[in-house]
């Protein structure tokens, strides 16, 4: 068990040694420790009760034999057997409840890390989660957290307990004897030395494996997900991709064997050393013996000492690094929690105004935020290039959308529309002028509220994998079967759930694979008819469906919007015509604005687009003007 955990130790990554913590990283992670103190101080007592419990065995050993034994002490011998076989079941109980206590200290604390570091990281722009690679984050969710974890369990109760058996068993085996104590630590540097060139080897191919099958990893999740496993039937060939995937394989296997070689090696050497050192123990303290100077009985407990040494000297020997291991992977989950959300709750925020929805876009201008103000480079598979601020993407809009009405943008890609409606759902804040819910400067209110009060519909309506009842009720938890049915009539949906063999309780599959684009949008439209926002705000919902999903879809738009302020994106300007005001975007501007006749009559860039579009659609000349 020594061996292994010796192992455990030196395999670890040594360059971590000299790496130099962010101030305060300590104390912040032992402020993590408070509300487990009483369960970290009574775990420690028990690690250290243990430590002695080790020594006492060989110690009991030497007085069974010297003072029971040789003088023929029957009654001696009964009461130092009994006491040996307490100290084992003493031993076993110290072991569980420090077992228990390591677990309730450990499985704590990665309860507290994981949900702060799910919270805040829920808590970010969107800006955050198009840099960060997913898979860094939930790295940072499991492993580092875990690693974080180890640092009041496995490392602390190593430290100290290893710290304590050392020092007792060099102790116990001076007073027992200091000649042979001395003879056996000669040999020690003839195992640390090797021991050290040992463990930077399987620290590397450590590093090697944990790279591999990261890349294993990631190539089972591009390829298992729906969109993965599509790209693959249609364009990748079976043979090539068995192919690869088993080269990968067996380049984990072979440095599997590689690992289990060296381990096997460095058991072997940990191992030949120790029956070294005992034969020497067994040689001197044998003569010791025979001449009288050393009884047998010391003789047998300094052998059972020295078999104790080695193990505790070697993870003592890495402490550091298994130390600052533990630091390490507190510092990466403190990096994520120390990234301040851009978009954040002002304290002193107040509920967005009650009544019809006005929103006022007072001079607004946006510019995208740099990547460092909105993501880690140590999140993004390549976090080189585009570090600098983006350029400017909107530029003094202004414009009103009074309650009730349905204000269209249309403009050419690349124009600013879907950014203005992200800043009107406040998924990023404007970097200069506000933007404005009856009167409410929308960073001055609660985001609660705002949910509350704006709901948006993409392009690609996402589902998660779970039921369509579950999907739906994400959006109004408290909803009855009775509001769901209602809202999936609206969006002319409830005909196809109520055909389906498990009807609500259908699963849709990864996002929402299991149903067809204007099925997903209708369910996507019944959930924001269930949430019953004020204020709607639509990246036009039709844009990538045949017609006949396009007239349905529609039809649960105009059940959508009824009675409702809405602000929408019009990539089909033929759907916008009965728009009450049309603002048409260039180069971030508002360029022109007014109903489809009043822009048409202009003779402007509406009407360029109009008459692009509509010929491009139908194949003839110009459009109508009316």
């Amino acid at each position: 068990m020594a061996g292994w955990q010796a192992i455990h130790s030196l395999s670890k990554d040594a360059s971590v040694r000299s790496k130099e913590l962010a101030p305060g990283t300590a104390r912040r992670v032992f402020s993590y420790a408070q509300p487990y103190r009483g369960l970290i101080g009574a775990f420690l007592a028990l690690v250290v009760v243990d430590a002695i419990l080790v020594v006492a065995a060989p110690l009991l050993l030497k007085s069974l034999i010297d003072d029971g034994i040789y003088p023929k002490d029957s009654g001696l011998v009964v009461r130092l057997s009994l006491l040996v076989a307490a100290i084992a079941v003493v031993s076993a109980l110290v072991t569980l409840v420090s077992r228990w206590l390591s677990s309730r200290i450990g499985e704590g604390l990665i309860v507290d890390l994981r949900t702060q570091v799910f919270a805040h990281v829920m808590r970010q722009p969107i800006a955050f989660f198009t840099r960060a690679q997913t898979g860094a984050l939930v790295s940072r969710l499991n492993n580092d957290v875990i690693g974080a974890q180890q640092a009041f369990t496995s490392v602390l109760s190593s430290v100290v307990s290893n710290a304590v058996s050392l020092v007792l068993i060099i102790g116990a085996m001076l007073v027992l004897s200091w000649q042979l104590t001395i003879a056996s630590l000669v040999l020690v540097p003839l195992f640390l030395i090797p021991a050290r060139s040992m463990g930077k080897r399987l620290a590397g191919l450590a590093h090697e494996q944990m790279g591999l099958n990261a890349d294993l990893g990631t190539r089972m999740t591009e390829r298992f997900n729906v969109a993965g496993a599509l790209l693959v039937k249609i364009y990748g060939t079976p043979e090539v991709e068995d192919r690869e995937y088993s080269q990968r394989a067996s380049r984990v296997r072979d440095i599997g064997v590689r690992i289990a070689v060296n381990r096997s090696v460095f058991i072997v050497g940990l191992t030949l050393v120790a029956a070294l050192a005992t034969a020497l123990v067994y040689g001197f303290g044998g003569l010791m013996a025979v001449d009288g100077s050393l009884t047998v009985g010391t003789l047998l407990a300094l052998t059972a000492l020295l078999a104790r040494l080695y193990g505790p000297l070697t993870t003592i020997s890495n402490a550091r690094v298994d130390v600052m291991t533990a630091l390490v992977s507190f510092e990466r989950v403190f990096e994520v929690l120390d990234l301040k959300p851009l978009v954040a709750e002002a304290p002193d925020a107040v509920p967005v105004p009650a009544g019809p929805v006005r929103v006022d876009l007072d001079h607004v201008g946006f510019a995208y935020p740099a990547a460092d103000e909105v993501s880690l480079s140590s999140l993004e598979s390549t976090a080189t290039g585009d570090r600098e601020a983006g350029s400017v993407v909107l530029t003094d809009i202004d414009a009103t959308i009074e309650p009730g009405q349905l204000v269209a943008l249309v403009g050419p890609s690349g124009a600013g529309k879907s950014t203005l409606t992200s800043l009107v759902a406040r998924l990023y804040d404007p970097t200069s002028g506000a933007v404005r819910i009856n009167g409410a400067d929308l960073r001055t209110v609660t985001l609660e509220s705002l949910r509350d009060t704006v709901s948006v519909v993409t392009q690609e309506a996402h589902l998660f994998h779970d039921t369509i009842r579950a999907n739906l009720m994400y959006a109004a938890p408290a909803a009855t079967d009775a509001d769901i049915e209602a809202a999936l009539r609206a969006a002319r949906v409830w005909s196809l759930v109520e055909r389906l063999p498990a009807g609500l309780d259908t699963v849709v599959g990864d996002r929402g694979h299991r149903l067809s684009g204007g099925e997903k949008q209708r369910i996507a439209i019944a959930r924001l008819l269930l949430k019953g926002p004020r204020l709607v705000v639509l990246d036009e919902a039709t844009a990538h469906l045949d017609s006949e999903s396009e007239v349905a879809v529609q039809r649960a738009l105009d059940a959508a919007l009824e009675g409702r302020t809405a602000l929408v994106i019009a990539h089909r300007l033929s759907t916008v015509r009965h728009a009450d005001v049309i603002l048409v975007l260039e180069g971030g501007r508002i360029v022109e604005r007014g109903t489809h006749a009043e822009l048409l009559a202009a003779r402007g860039l509406y009407s360029d687009l109009y008459t692009t579009q509509f010929a491009d659609d139908v194949g003839v000349g110009p459009a109508p003007t009316a």
